[in-house]
């Protein structure tokens, strides 16, 4: 079998299981993204998979970079603090073991709005700014798995180019 397919094929994985990891964060979606657009363009080798390869690389990086300014700017907007973050982050690690699939989100949360309840003293404060903390890390979990998916489209397009032409 040919190296260039069963690299194309375990790209084609990875890069579906970095799309997945954009939006469930145990997994490392956007560095996996890269170092696969890369190690993909580097065994194939040709033209159409260097550039594609760049351009993939720098979409994902785009869109990690807004996930993390985006969700930064609202969190200082709130002026959440870091322990309040920290603690939910701890939450939601315990979360993802209490509750299968969705203790993660549902941990996050709950981690956030106890958090915030201990350092407002005022559960309609504390539940206002965990619903826009909330809303701003799902706007760069989008952002992310947008420019992600962008990345795996354009990563497609390479694919056809590179196998047409060779």
């Amino acid at each position: 079998m040919d190296v260039e397919i069963v690299a194309t094929v375990a790209a084609g994985v990875l890069l579906a299981v970095a799309a997945v990891g954009t939006v469930y964060p145990v997994l490392p979606g956007s560095p996996l993204a890269i170092g696969v657009l890369i190690a993909w363009a580097w065994i194939v080798g040709s033209a159409a998979s260097w550039t594609t390869g760049v351009i993939g690389a720098a979409i994902v990086t785009v869109g990690w970079s807004a996930s993390a300014v985006l969700t930064g700017r609202k969190l200082r907007e709130q002026q959440v603090p870091r322990t309040s973050i920290l603690l939910a982050v701890l939450a939601s690690i315990a979360g993802m073991f209490l509750i299968p699939v969705v203790g993660l989100f549902v941990g996050f949360g709950a981690g956030l709005l106890v958090s915030e309840y201990a350092r407002r003293r005022d559960l309609g404060a504390a539940a206002r700014s965990s619903l826009a903390t909330l809303k701003a890390t799902g706007t760069g979990i989008l952002v992310e798995f947008g420019m992600a998916c962008l990345a795996a489209s354009v990563w497609t397009i390479g694919v056809i180019v590179h196998f047409t032409t060779r």
